[in-house]
Parts: structure tokens; sequence; C-alpha cells
């Protein structure tokens, strides 16, 4: 009986245990903080969980599995990882072995699609599979989501995979393969769990490295990095962008702006709920992978576009008052996603900060001409207010009700007000991360603006 040691009991780690158990593997367990409910998933599937091995148990228990199941949150310099690295022990990721396993499904394998990038995952795998279900297909978004991969394909009713791959899935990848993978940018990010940005780079090319000449490599065309690994690709290559590429936004006076693939047109942009040029290209990129893989057509795919409303703490509509628009992107916790969220507005007050992750918040500053004001806030305040410097006034906020009363005595009519903070959330929320900032952000508007909770318009953002 081939034996595993899965370390980290979080979901996904939750999910490859039982996995591997309902499979007749002999199953370990080790986590850093066990919890009452890790223990309890324990005692449930009958298997031994260790809580914080040292470095010599550590050893032991690699030397004793046949392979090492890190769980996405053991970054590469934990010691469960250059254990398994020195002594020769495979490492598998849960995208990994639930390919491995979906090839042996009696029925034969279903399609995968996979979605990799710093910024806009959850998005655009979310918005192919919303085409997917347009077209009449039970899809499933799994991975990086709230369903690991593993415990999606023991779905029978699941016709196709849209796979969220992270870079903590693709680094120990030996076979995970997809029908068609987009990869949508890349940005530095994750640097506390990579050893440097190449190791990061490296990761996220590995969503290509097992296609086959007849699968589907899809490109953002605008982005040197993506455009030199799919040179290399071995799948068929295509591309997509904004204005450029197989698949992008073309124009004409009669048509206006629409979506276009290499058939033709696909859908007009002013039928998108939201057509930030982020959505935009999210929408193309989407519309390639299940468009070329044949799983959904025209009508499916306008018909996604039209009804998808995007996830929360993405430059999510709060509301309107006295004609400033606030907004709540949370979720960027990168310099290139707050950018992004910089680039969608002609005028805005900017709440940033937070725990910087290591990375150059510099780049905040290249779009001085829609700046309005920042509010900078928490443990990286004083970097933030240093970039905005010269640029825009800065205002500094202690917490977040002080931070939204600064920005509304900023922000003009016509201006939005955009929480899109560049850094993680862990100073000022250290057990909700980014989605208890974006909630608190979200209740303090709404009570101070008299908002009410359902969604608003967004036509002030930019559509091009």
């Amino acid at each position: 009986m081939p034996r595993a040691l899965v370390y980290g009991l979080a979901v996904s780690g939750t999910a490859v245990v039982r996995a591997l158990v309902s499979r007749g593997y002999d199953v370990i367990a080790a986590d850093d903080d066990v919890t009452a409910d890790k223990r309890q998933v324990a005692d449930e599937l009958g298997i031994e969980l260790l809580a914080a091995p040292d470095p010599e148990t550590i050893r032991r228990l690699v030397r004793e599995s046949d392979f090492v199941a890190p769980a996405p949150g053991i970054a590469e310099t934990h010691g469960v990882v250059q254990a398994a690295l020195a002594i020769g022990r495979p490492l598998r990721t849960e995208i990994d072995l639930a390919y491995e396993w979906e090839q042996l499904r009696p029925g034969g394998p279903r399609p995968m699609l996979a979605v990799t990038g710093t910024d806009g995952k959850t998005t655009t795998t979310l918005l192919a599979t919303a085409m997917l279900l347009a077209a009449g297909l039970s899809a499933v978004a799994a991975g990086n989501t709230d369903v690991p991969l593993v415990q999606a394909i023991d779905d029978d009713s699941i016709d196709v995979f849209v796979v969220e791959c992270s870079s903590f899935r693709l680094s120990w990848t030996t076979c995970f393969r997809s029908e068609a993978g987009v990869w949508l940018n890349l940005a530095p990010d994750h640097l506390n769990w990579h050893t440097d940005i190449s190791s990061y780079e490296n990761a996220k090319a590995r969503m290509w490295m097992y296609q086959r000449p007849a699968d589907i490599a899809i490109g953002f065309v605008d982005d040197t990095t993506v455009m030199q690994h799919l040179e290399h690709a071995p799948g068929r290559h295509v591309t997509f962008g904004l204005g450029r590429g197989d698949y992008h936004c073309a124009s004409s006076p009669a048509t206006g702006a629409m979506l276009t693939g290499p058939s033709g047109p696909i859908c007009a942009v002013s039928e998108m709920r939201r057509a930030l040029p982020h959505d935009i290209t999210n929408a193309l990129a989407a519309a390639a992978l299940v468009q070329l893989t044949g799983l959904a057509d025209t009508a499916a795919i306008a018909s996604a576009n039209r009804s998808f409303i995007g996830p929360v703490h993405r430059i999510e509509a709060i509301g309107n008052a006295d004609g400033v628009a606030w907004y709540n992107d949370s979720k960027a916790t990168t310099p290139h996603a707050a950018l992004t969220a910089i680039r969608a507005f002609d005028s805005l007050v900017l709440i940033a900060g937070g725990r910087n992750k290591g990375l150059d918040l510099t780049i905040l500053g290249t779009e001085p001409g829609r700046m309005r004001g920042v509010v900078a806030i928490g443990e990286a305040s004083d970097l933030i207010a240093g970039v905005f410097a010269g640029i825009c006034p800065v205002e500094r906020a202690q917490s977040m009700a002080e931070a939204v009363a600064r920005a509304a005595a900023l922000a003009r009519p016509g201006d939005a007000v955009v929480l899109s903070p560049a850094c993680a959330s862990f100073d000022w929320y250290p057990d909700g991360g980014y989605p208890a900032r974006g909630d608190d952000f979200k209740a303090i508007v709404r009570t101070n603006m008299g908002f009410a909770d359902a969604p608003v318009s967004t036509r002030t953002e930019r559509t091009a």
C-alpha cells in the first residue's frame, strides 16, 4: 500500500487526504497549526496527525513516505519541501493527483480547461464556467477555488472542469494537462512563498509543459514574459489582447466596440454588465478557452457575458453618492493589481496600503493624471505616501473608518473612490484577510453614505 505524507490540512489538504484514503493510500498528515477542526478530520478518517513536527521528525516522515503532498499554503522554502527535495521523494499537488486519477476514470477522462496568471484568474475561471453552463454543459470551477479538483472529479455529473491554477498548485506538477490553458499575465507576487521571481515564473509556465500538439495554449499578447513562454508551448498558439491578438476588441461606426475572435464577432462590449479594460481581456481569454475547444458557441459566450457578475472584492461597485462612485477592490494585494484598478478610472481617490509583500510599490505612481488624491493606510502608509508625494494630495488614516472619511473629503463629483490596497491585509485584519478588509470597507461606506445592499450601476467606469 503506497504511503503519502500530506502536509497542511486546510481546504485543499483535507480534500487530498480524503481522496487518498478513499483510494486506499496509507496516509499520515502533519500541520504547523493543528486546530480542533483538523483533529476532527484526522480522527474521522483514522489517520495520524502530527502537530508542528520538528525538522528531524519531518525528515523521518518524508523518508517513510512514497511521496509528499504539500498543501498550497506550504511554501517551497518550508522544511517538508526541502526535505523531500533532499531525500528525493516526489512532491505532488492536488491538481496533479486529480489529473492522474481522472485518466483512469471508467467512462474516460473529461475535458480540463485551465487558467493561470498573477491577476484575473478567479474572474476568468468563473466566466469561462458561466459560458459552459450557458452552452448546456455541467461545468465546475475547481482548483484554487472553493472546490479542490480532487474533490470535483468524484462528481460524475460534471462534463468539464475549469481549473484555476495558482503557482502553488503548478510548482510540482509532473503530468497535469489542459486541453486549453490560458496565461493571463505575470507580475511579481508571492515572493514570500517562492524563493525568487524566477521560481514564480517557472511555476506558471508549467501549465503548458505537458500539453500535446492538438491542445491549445492561449497567451496575453501584451505581456512580454507570457509571450516568450508561449513560443515554447507544445500546443497550438493563440493570443488575446485589448487591441490585437487572435481574440481582440474590434470597433467600427456600425457596431461599436465588439469582442471578436477568429470566426468573427462574439459580443458587443455595450452588452457586458461591466466593461473595464481588464473585463474585456478576461472575457476574450474565457471565450478562447471555450470556443476553440468546441465546448461553447458564440451564442452561449455572448449570453454569459451579458449576465456575468464578477466575484466580490474585485473592483466591486458599492454605490454612488453626491456624484462619487465607491468601489471595493480589497483583493488587489499587489501593485500590479492595484494599477489595473487605477487605470480603470479617469479620476479617482485611491485608498492604499497595508502589509507590503516585499514588492516595489513605485509603479502605482505611473498614472499621475488620474489621481485626485490618496489615503495611505496600514503598515505601508509611509511607502504609499512616498510614492504619491508631489503627484497628488496624500492623507494618512489610522482606521478604515477614518480612511473612508478622508477619501470622501478629497473626492469631487465624477470621481471614484477605490479601495485597492496593493498590499496584504494582515496588519489590520490578521484573521480575516482581504475579505474581512473589503467587508469592513463596504459596511462603513454603506453606513456613512446611506447605500442599500442592492447592486448599483457601474457606468462611471472606463470602457476602453
